[in-house]
């Protein structure tokens, strides 16, 4: 008789408890957020990736009533901020503001101690942007076929912003698809690329649309080509490398808030849905629009799937270019 009465209770538990972990789960999403959260950026503040995440950390701030706070946690090409991310607890409270060189690029060139899939929840795509060709108003190539005429002529050096970046990889490109040598100047940051190219420490230099626009409004330098499949309405003027006659070559940025592995669904779900909202702004779109990004959104799922491709993406061309510490 208790042997037949302990097997009922059992089986009662069986049946109750995944109940109560999925009530308690629903009620911990419904209460979310319940205190402040850190917005991880692994870059400096003034780039791209810390930009979408202050502007989105206000919208989110504003909608839910809880400060969502950015931390920039900058060095080693965002090396610094994925681990802190990866590290921390998966209740939310921790985002990450990923881009496709933390998440495609860096794991494509060298062994990382993260794994870009296993170890981070992708929440939300949230924008892309191309890099930029631009060089000082002195050079005589008005045109990315100018420069290619230049290059082959005598020796041009271009300045980026780092081993690895978007930048690099697009001028590595160009290299190949041209028949060109240049040679690579690394800096620390785009603002530091932009600062040699004013300063005539190189001839040209690969980065972030957003970093050169104040000085090709000024006059200080002119941009030949943009790595998008498109014009840009920020610089309607310049053309796409595509346009310029290079035939394929499209090269974009992209941003996308991540989370640590083993976010509750129904919290994943809640985030996603916000920070679409938040991007979805027309007044972060018009702005981040003038600034040379467009504003995305995804589903949870389309954004886990486009994060995997990017990767098998990236690999494959690291590979064709063979990029070495010393390209």
């Amino acid at each position: 008789m208790k042997a037949a009465s302990s097997m009922r209770f059992c089986l009662a538990c069986a049946v109750l408890l995944p109940a109560a972990v999925a009530a308690s789960a629903s009620s911990w999403a419904q209460e979310y957020p319940a205190r402040p959260i850190r917005f991880i950026v692994g870059f400096a503040p003034g780039g791209v990736a810390d930009l979408l995440a202050r502007g989105l950390a206000q919208k989110l701030t504003e909608a839910w009533g809880q400060q969502v706070i950015v931390d920039n946690r900058a060095g080693a090409g965002g090396l610094i901020g994925m681990q802190i991310a990866g590290k921390s607890a998966p209740d939310g409270y921790t985002l990450l503001m990923g881009s496709s060189t933390q998440f495609s690029i860096n794991p494509a060139l060298r062994t990382v101690p993260y794994d870009p899939i296993r170890d981070y929840d992708p929440i939300l795509h949230a924008a892309l942007t191309p890099v930029i060709l631009t060089v000082h108003p002195s050079l005589p190539a008005k045109s990315v076929q100018d420069l290619i005429k230049l290059a082959k002529g005598k020796g041009m050096s271009y300045g980026s912003t780092g081993f690895g970046g978007a930048p690099h990889i697009s001028a590595e490109l160009l290299k190949r698809v041209a028949g060109i040598e240049i040679t690579h100047v690394p800096y620390k940051g785009g603002s530091a690329a932009v600062t040699a190219l004013l300063g005539g420490h190189v001839q040209a230099s690969f980065g972030a649309v957003s970093t050169s626009l104040p000085h090709l409004r000024s006059g200080r330098l002119r941009a030949l080509g943009v790595t998008s499949a498109k014009r840009l309405a920020a610089i309607p003027d310049v053309p796409t490398f595509v346009e310029a006659g290079l035939a394929g070559f499209e090269v974009e940025q992209w941003f996308g808030v991540f989370a640590p592995a083993g976010v509750p669904p129904a919290v994943k779900g809640k985030l996603n849905e916000a920070l679409a909202q938040a991007a979805a702004s027309p007044q972060l779109k018009e702005h981040f629009s003038s600034q040379g990004v467009e504003l995305r959104g995804s589903t949870l799922q389309a954004f886990a799937a486009y994060v995997k491709s990017e990767l098998a993406r990236w690999t494959k061309l690291v590979k064709e270019l063979d990029i070495s510490e010393t390209s």
